[in-house]
């Protein structure tokens, strides 16, 4: 299967880029301009032709939150080994359905696969146990990141982990004025700049909540603020496309992979909760009295 190949190499290195030292920088941009070469590479060897030091290239990997140089080194010869070439064209006047159809998929596919690759396993371990510990488990987002809080709280609320989502700040901030250690917040920008987005994480922080973020890949404020980071691609949306289409799918896409492995985590009572629902859901749609406890 194509995940089981390390990449996203390149994708890290262009978004990183602007908040690395100077000499990170210089390396960043060697390896963007030459990445066929540096597969073949020592550290020592990136390091002269970068112009910069062997722990200057150690650093970098630090910066991007991988393992080391060899880490880097997969994840680059994963993006050179993807067949399929994607772009961000817009669809045009009069384009054919068929012709709609495939840009619409390629670039959603597109998307998904990169935000797999950005998954971070131990953030995502972190905010899947701050969720199975706490006793609420608040969704915010506006605009069309409001739609994965409120599918998320749908999900959440079939496992009986008391949950709400909220798209309008002063909700969210009445909310939040009563949320406290035992609560888990988590909110949804693809920017990571949304200005209703970041004060909601402020106000969590300090009243004592974990926080949790989806935003694109990077250094985001939102992100930096957050307890827990979790990415999307960054890839950007086509102009016509303003309604957010592929991050949008992206983000439902992480809070699935949230949901399933909350629900994997607690397996046995979960699948208690859901026959509940299940059942309760049939029952109002077919004709048999509601039975009493």
């Amino acid at each position: 299967m194509e995940l089981a190949i390390a990449s996203g190499g390149l994708i890290l290195l262009n978004e990183m880029k602007q908040m690395l030292p100077p000499s990170e920088q210089k390396i960043a941009d060697y390896i963007l301009g030459n990445p066929e070469a540096i597969v073949t590479m020592t550290v020592t060897e990136l390091g002269e032709m970068s112009q910069t030091s062997g722990a200057a290239v150690t650093r970098l990997c630090k910066s991007l939150k991988l393992k080391g140089f060899q880490e880097l080194k997969l994840r680059i010869n994963g993006d050179l080994g993807k067949k399929l070439e994607i772009t961000n064209r817009d669809i045009q006047p009069n384009e054919s359905v068929s012709s709609t159809i495939q840009k619409v998929t390629e670039h959603a596919v597109h998307t998904l696969l990169e935000t797999a690759e950005l998954l971070d396993a131990t953030q995502l371990e972190l905010a899947v146990d701050a969720i199975v510990q706490a006793k609420n488990v608040h969704f915010f987002g506006v605009g069309a990141s409001g739609i994965p809080a409120i599918d998320a709280q749908q999900k959440f609320l079939r496992i009986h982990k008391a949950s709400t989502a909220s798209t309008d700040l002063h909700m969210g901030a009445t909310i939040m004025a009563n949320v406290g250690e035992e609560d888990v917040v988590v909110v949804i920008s693809f920017s990571g700049e949304t200005f209703e987005v970041q004060k909601i994480v402020e106000l969590a922080n300090l009243n004592g909540a974990k926080t949790i973020s989806l935003t694109k890949y990077g250094q985001t404020p939102i992100a930096q603020i957050a307890d827990i980071q979790l990415f999307t691609s960054p890839t950007k949306e086509a102009n016509l496309r303003s309604g957010a289409t592929s991050s949008r799918l992206a983000q439902l896409h992480v809070m699935d992979i949230l949901f399933m492995s909350v629900a994997s985590k607690q397996f046995d009572t979960t699948i208690n909760y859901l026959d509940a629902s299940r059942e309760a859901i049939e029952t109002i749609q077919s004709s048999r009295p509601i039975k009493t406890k």
